[in-house]
């Protein structure tokens, strides 16, 4: 299963409808959990999700509202028992912050610390990008490696078929017969998570060409001075975003307090997003992956 199943979407204060920032991505057999800030235990619960799916933890940066809730969830994994062991990710800068909230977590857990410091891969299939904050802060990019559909009529016609299948994708070759001769690209699927951020070149590398950008829209454009003050996007900026890098779909969120009805919001990004669908996420949310488009097959391809 893949999916993002939103815990909170406010920026730095919480209001009656919408929690802190909290995000898990259900990515096959991982799971990601970003930015979990205070509350996020609580709700990991309504949204039906327990802390024994987490695998993964990243950190875009150590402000508040991005991290206070990670004592919480880790202690919980501990009550939980849980065995398996959770890589942590964040900026390197952030390393006293991180420790601290660590050490507050109830002792147990097989808790692996990654900090980085530079922009590239820091798992399989998992890299960051910096992004314009007033502290350093990375955003998340992961990608599925792209691989091949095969072609029931064609594997017929060639005559391929039982174990024959599995060597020919093994091999590449099966008694002269390609594997690009039976089959059609199938692309990875892609997601992207940028938080607290200005317009920068980083943002714009982790979001093209994904399936599913989840992107901050902290401000309408009318407060557009306000966004450039405290380095967040706008909503039409988030559209922007999701428009040049050719996105499949935007999830906004990261709402300030003083927006009651983020449908605005929605709005205003929406008319800058291109071909991307937008969508205002809510809290409790469950939003599945795109389903991926296989590429055109070519005669003679």
């Amino acid at each position: 299963m893949r999916e993002l199943v939103v815990l909170g979407t406010a920026s730095q204060v919480p209001t009656r409808s919408r929690n802190h920032n909290g995000y898990l991505l259900r990515w096959d057999g991982e799971g990601l959990l970003f930015d979990p800030g205070e509350g996020t235990q609580r709700q990991m619960i309504h949204a039906g999700v327990s802390a024994s799916q987490v695998t993964r933890i990243c950190l875009t940066h150590v402000h508040g509202d991005h991290c206070f809730g990670l004592p919480g969830v880790l202690s919980r994994m501990v009550l939980d028992g849980v065995q398996h062991p959770v890589d942590l990710h964040f900026p390197a800068s952030g390393s006293e912050v991180v420790r601290a909230l660590v050490s507050l977590a109830s002792p147990g857990l097989d808790l692996r610390l990654h900090p980085h410091s530079a922009p590239g891969p820091i798992a399989p299939g998992l890299e960051v990008q910096p992004l314009r904050h007033r502290i350093e802060t990375f955003g998340y990019r992961l990608v599925e490696p792209a691989s091949r559909t095969l072609l029931p009529d064609r594997l017929a016609a060639a005559g391929i078929s039982g174990p024959d299948i599995a060597r020919l994708q093994r091999e590449g070759n099966l008694a002269g017969v390609r594997l690009e001769d039976l089959s059609i690209p199938r692309p990875g699927q892609s997601f992207a998570f940028v938080m607290d951020t200005a317009e920068c070149d980083g943002a714009r590398e982790l979001a093209e060409g994904v399936d599913l950008l989840v992107a901050e829209s902290t401000f309408s454009d009318d407060d557009a001075g306000l966004a450039a003050r405290y380095l967040h996007l706008t909503a039409g900026q988030a559209g922007d975003l999701a428009s040049a890098a050719g996105a499949g779909l935007l999830v906004l969120t990261h709402f300030s307090s003083r927006y009651r009805d983020v449908g605005v919001l929605a709005e205003q990004a929406g008319a800058r997003a291109g071909r991307a669908a937008v969508v205002a996420a809510q809290d409790l949310d469950r939003i599945p992956l795109p389903r991926r488009e296989r590429a055109p097959w070519i005669a003679g391809g």
